[in-house]
């Protein structure tokens, strides 16, 4: 990914995407552009048809993927963790599929997730938002059964009591 595969005024980066290999468009967040603008201002603007990201330790050269391994392996150990680069992307995917502007279709274009039904795992409900909608449930006040007609009340108290 070059300065050139960053369109600042849209709002989206140029990225290969994995499993088609084509060009594409992903639409990234304003605070995503000001950390990168961030990241230039310190690192400095890479040469044209240069690599945007590059390393920070020793004579800067591009930032490739398994050097990026090697940076989460250390912050790994640094933390006590084992986080992988994908690991990165689930916090930003639970919290689109949960978002109700969005549907789930749309979060699939953005993750460029072949199947929604991968898109679809990130919308498992929130134990919090569970424990809320369980004490409303039991606030509200508590609903007499009522059977269909023609069953006589006999044979509905015999069957369940």
């Amino acid at each position: 990914m070059g300065l050139e595969d960053v369109d600042w005024s849209a709002g989206k980066v140029w990225v290969i995407s994995k499993g088609t290999r084509q060009h594409e468009p992903v639409p990234v967040s304003p605070e995503a552009l000001a950390y990168l603008a961030a990241y230039l201002d310190e690192a400095g603007l890479p040469a044209p048809g240069q690599p945007l990201w590059r390393t920070r330790r020793g004579q800067p050269r591009p930032l490739t993927y398994w050097a990026l391994r090697q940076v989460m392996a250390r912050a790994n150990d640094a933390l006590g963790i084992n986080w992988t680069l994908h690991d990165l992307r689930h916090p930003a995917a639970t919290r689109m599929a949960r978002d109700p502007e969005l549907t789930l279709v749309e979060v699939q274009t953005i993750l460029r997730h072949a199947h929604v039904t991968t898109t679809a795992q990130y919308t498992v409900v929130a134990l919090e938002d569970l424990m809320d909608k369980l004490a409303e449930h039991y606030r509200r006040p508590k609903l007499e059964p009522r059977w269909t007609p023609g069953y006589a009340a006999g044979d509905v108290e015999a069957v369940f009591g």
